[in-house]
């Protein structure tokens, strides 16, 4: 969930903008820094345009490094989930399940998240629970988790990083038990409903891009585009300090 770029009033203008990255990038070459590395933040995130700065870049000599396939769902258009996904959903609606917003990230992270990113992956969470804790301390209206639980079990979860237009799934993990009975889909299905009735503009699912030949997890891409998610590319930007 990192960006970068300039952070400025919204009223400033195009002009002063460039002014700007022009002392940005002489302080750069002042300190001998050799490259300077831009990702912008989705502009589904920003209430008006923020593009002049891309445009600016690329007239000093910036280049497209990479790209990357975001996956969201504009919350403001009908939602676009698909049949056999809402099939599953009705089926999984009457089988007990709980969703419960938790303040506690101890049974998430320690009983689905890690043992399953370790199971599959061989990673850890980019954040230990502490430091998520930390977040949701400093921050507690913008960041929230929610799990799902059967039996009194949690089996699913997604933890959540809300601004005022956008909601992003920062991390969401299933159980076996929970992968049997489509738990994280359920649990996906009712954080997108209940947020477009919040009147949220976009829900982010983040990116699915994986080193291999094609670039992308398609299982991932085709998880998330049934849920209604469309493709905002993400771009990643280089500009060497002359």
């Amino acid at each position: 969930l990192t960006y970068g770029g300039l952070v400025f009033n919204a009223k400033l203008k195009g002009e002063k903008v460039e002014i700007v990255l022009d002392q940005v990038l002489l302080f750069l070459k002042e300190n001998s820094i050799v490259n300077f590395y831009y990702k912008p933040i989705p502009d589904f995130y920003l209430q008006r345009g923020n593009q002049d700065l891309d445009f600016f870049l690329f007239k000093r000599g910036a280049v497209l490094e990479r790209k990357e396939m975001n996956l969201a769902i504009n919350l403001e258009l009908p939602l676009q989930i698909s049949k056999s996904k809402l099939k599953h959903f009705r089926r999984i609606e009457n089988l007990d399940l709980d969703i419960v917003e938790e303040h506690d990230f101890q049974p998430f992270w320690e009983k689905v998240l890690g043992p399953r990113l370790l199971e599959k992956f061989n990673v850890k969470p980019v954040h230990t629970k502490e430091e998520i804790a930390l977040l949701k301390q400093n921050f507690p209206d913008n960041i929230k988790q929610y799990s799902v639980y059967q039996n009194d079990e949690i089996i699913a979860g997604i933890t959540i990083f809300e601004t005022k237009d956008v909601v992003k799934s920062q991390y969401g993990a299933t159980s076996q038990k929970g992968e049997q009975v489509r738990a994280l889909d359920f649990l996906f299905i009712n954080l997108i409903h209940k947020y477009k009735r919040k009147g949220k503009r976009f829900f982010d699912m983040g990116i699915v891009n994986e080193e291999n030949e094609s670039g992308y997890h398609s299982g991932l891409l085709n998880q998330k585009e049934e849920l209604g998610c469309s493709v905002y590319n993400q771009d990643f930007y280089k500009i060497e300090i002359k």
